[in-house]
């Protein structure tokens, strides 16, 4: 490894100079460690092993510190729990479930933890791989907007990194930007997911860390039933995350928010999310039916939702045009998938043409789940499989498109008046 002996940062051995003040860099044995007169830990060897090179960041539990692993020769990450967070027995054990969620997931795309250790000072501290990219968070504020390929290419890698999690009874339950990496790599960004600290463990006998009725996540991406507290929460809420941050990604806004916590809180409950060329001027053109796509993810009743992360993520990829399924999307390289998207999506940036229905129960206008799933996948493969006819660059959106109703009457109006005109019919032949 090699360090900077301004900021104390370490890098590859192949790097030449810190990209941040432009100092030369030198072997990391020979520059010693900078001491921080704010932090004590800064400069010290932290579990006999870690040499403390700076800090990182300072969140809500904890600091994180980059560290020279002195027996692998490598550079980790150290989250180190804030005092308070230590006195607090249920926040220690949201600490340790990280730690033992993202251990028994070992996935590509979820953060390796290493080792989680007791400090001297009674302190609790996890051990992690060190990420070199950005949050998505970071991307979104300096970009505003995300391309279609990196979209696709991101949204399917955290299908794959979750999936196996939902399979295994496990909901990361704080779905968001900031925990959503991005490793720049040559063929576009690798995701890494972060902060499985309030993941909820729906196996049976599993020990439960919230209370019923008590909601946890971050407020613009609960899902209704999150909100409630509800203990039939599960992977849908998930899904539900996942199409806020797609919408965020796609429209630069936040499909549901308010002024307030409990405006935005009020607006997920009670509100449909508006069509995403209303929001503001698109930077990358928007396929028409990324509104129905996001329309099933935003389902208020959790049976009407994807059925997994991984069905969310290919229906996002066939509204670009792609063929195949996320799987092969995860690898594919960026560049190659935006040749293809923007092969098959010439034209016009998106104009709404599915207004927003009034918010009543989603079942009240009969949106089962074979008419979301026409909608989502026109040619009636299932979630990884795909046929020609799923290409949807031709007519998606058109009136008589597959899937699509002609009419924007609901079928119950049909059932009424059929209902009215017979009761009409049996009076006049019984008053005969």
């Amino acid at each position: 490894m090699k360090a900077c002996p301004t900021c104390s940062r370490l890098y590859p051995d192949d790097a030449g100079f810190c990209p941040v003040d432009g100092a030369s860099l030198f072997n990391a044995s020979i520059v010693p460690a900078a001491t921080d007169p704010d932090d004590g830990r800064v400069g010290e060897l932290l579990l006999e092993r870690y040499q403390v090179r700076r800090v990182v960041a300072d969140g809500g539990m904890g600091r994180v510190y980059e560290a020279l692993d002195l027996e692998q020769r490598c550079n980790v990450a150290i989250k180190v729990l804030h005092p308070e967070m230590t006195a607090d027995a249920v926040q220690v054990q949201r600490f340790v479930r990280e730690y033992e969620v993202s251990r028994q997931l070992g996935h590509e795309y979820i953060v390796e933890v290493k080792e989680l250790s007791r400090l001297p000072d009674g302190g609790y501290a996890m051990v992690m791989e060190f990420l070199f990219g950005e949050e998505l968070s970071q991307a979104l504020l300096r970009e505003k907007f995300v391309s279609p390929a990196r979209l696709v290419r991101m949204t399917s890698q955290i299908a794959l990194a979750l999936d196996p999690a939902h399979q295994n009874q496990l909901v990361h339950r704080d779905l968001k930007p900031d925990n959503v990496f991005l490793c720049q790599t040559p063929t576009g960004d690798r995701v890494k997911l972060l902060d499985f600290g309030s993941t909820k463990d729906r196996k049976a006998g599993a020990k439960q860390l919230t209370v019923l009725g008590t909601t946890i996540g971050s407020p613009h991406y609960m899902s209704p039933e999150q909100i409630q507290g509800l203990d039939t929460l599960d992977h849908r809420a998930d899904v539900w995350a996942l199409g806020v941050i797609v919408y965020q990604c796609i429209s630069g806004s936040l499909p549901f928010s308010g002024s307030e916590i409990p405006e935005t809180l009020l607006s997920i409950m009670s509100r449909e999310a508006p069509p995403l060329g209303a929001v503001s001027a698109p930077k990358f053109a928007i396929p028409k039916k990324m509104d129905l796509v996001l329309g099933k993810a935003f389902k208020k009743t959790p049976s009407l939702r994807y059925e997994s992360v991984g069905a969310l993520a290919d229906a996002i990829g066939w509204s670009y045009g792609l063929l195949g399924a996320h799987r092969q999307w995860a690898t594919d390289a960026e560049s190659e998938l935006a040749q293809v998207i923007e092969s098959r999506t010439q034209g016009p940036s998106h104009v709404p043409s599915f207004p927003a229905r009034p918010n009543l129960q989603d079942d009240f206008f009969g949106d089962a789940d074979s008419l979301s799933e026409a909608l989502s996948n026109p040619s009636g493969t299932r979630s990884g499989q795909f046929s020609k006819s799923s290409a949807v660059g031709s007519n998606v959106g058109q009136t008589g498109a597959p899937g699509i109703p002609r009419s924007g009457v609901s079928p119950w109006v049909f059932v009424v008046v059929f209902g009215v005109v017979a009761l009409a019919v049996a009076l006049l032949v019984l008053l005969k």
